[in-house]
């Protein structure tokens, strides 16, 4: 019963999203966000740490300041979302600015597949989405949703421009069957790992376990990793996606090392990106929550 009624609120919500004015559907998402964010103490205590972490000279204003933008770019991803039904190649155009497609297109005629590597920046569901309408699809990774239901549901949203989803838990053989094909796969590379997949590699200046995934693949493929960035452009009034050229890779031969030293890389471009838009960062996630063994916790709740 729990799973048909959480299936039925986020139904209907996309659904109510979905069916109102744009300018009107975002507001509404603001609020919903605000909402929840206000009933959840955790995400509002990680929130407020993480931001004392990276920014250790900033205010409890500026922080605040931050936070809000962050709501504000949640609540109004929710409005995006709920409209991916309707959105065209024409229509999408109106909402997000494509940047750089010349790096992918670089990086896809090398012929050994593009990882884009990405995080959770203002919109995130609409980057991939949108580079669909453009006409180049792509598989991501996505880590299943508990409710089985919801699940397809937010899935089946994620794929109505032709991209598909890859489960995060079975994703290594897929990935690598794709990328020998030419294919193009997303990657989010800016939360917290545990000690069995990451690597730990500054990020803020504080040690932080990252997913080795991506290096690992990226060295065994030669693949090309691409940045890959939305962000919302206040003087444009659109959203920007951005397209970097591909990150070069490290290779000494020690394998440990190079995987470390690329995702250390990686980490960079997301903090780089992070720190000169911090309000549109997903700051409510436990991003130093693993430590190296024997170091004590980083959170104190």
């Amino acid at each position: 019963m729990k799973g048909w009624l959480e299936y039925i609120a986020a139904r209907s919500a996309l659904t109510l999203l979905g069916i109102l004015p744009r300018p009107l559907a975002r507001a509404l998402g603001v609020q919903t966000v605000r909402l929840l964010y206000w009933l959840r103490p955790p995400l509002r205590r990680a929130a407020h740490w993480n931001l004392k972490l990276a920014f250790p000279d900033g205010s409890a204003g500026e922080r605040r300041r931050v936070i809000r933008g962050v709501i504000r770019q949640v609540g109004w991803m929710a409005a995006e979302f709920s409209r991916f039904p309707r959105y065209t190649r024409e229509s999408i155009e109106r909402v997000v600015l494509l940047d750089g497609f010349e790096n992918y297109a670089a990086a896809r005629d090398r012929g050994k597949g593009v990882l884009f590597l990405t995080g959770h920046f203002s919109a995130w569901e609409l980057a991939p989405f949108a580079q669909a309408l453009f006409g180049h699809p792509l598989h991501f990774l996505a880590r299943p949703i508990d409710n089985s239901r919801v699940n397809r549901l937010i899935n089946g949203y994620r794929s109505f421009s032709g991209n598909r989803p890859i489960n995060k838990n079975q994703s290594a053989r897929a990935i690598l069957s794709l990328l020998r094909a030419g294919e193009t796969v997303g990657v989010l590379i800016d939360q917290n790992a545990s000690l069995d997949e990451g690597v730990f590699v500054d990020f803020f200046g504080t040690p932080a376990c990252t997913s080795s995934g991506l290096a690992r693949v990226a060295l065994r493929t030669d693949a090309a990793v691409v940045p890959g960035f939305l962000l919302w452009d206040s003087t444009l009034r659109k959203y920007r996606l951005r397209l970097d050229p591909a990150v070069e890779l490290t290779r000494t031969g020690d394998d440990e090392r190079d995987i470390r030293e690329n995702t250390a890389r990686f980490t960079r471009v997301v903090e780089d990106f992070a720190r000169r838009n911090p309000d549109q960062w997903l700051w409510v996630h436990k991003r130093w929550k693993t430590r190296p063994p024997g170091e004590p916790p980083l959170y104190p709740f």
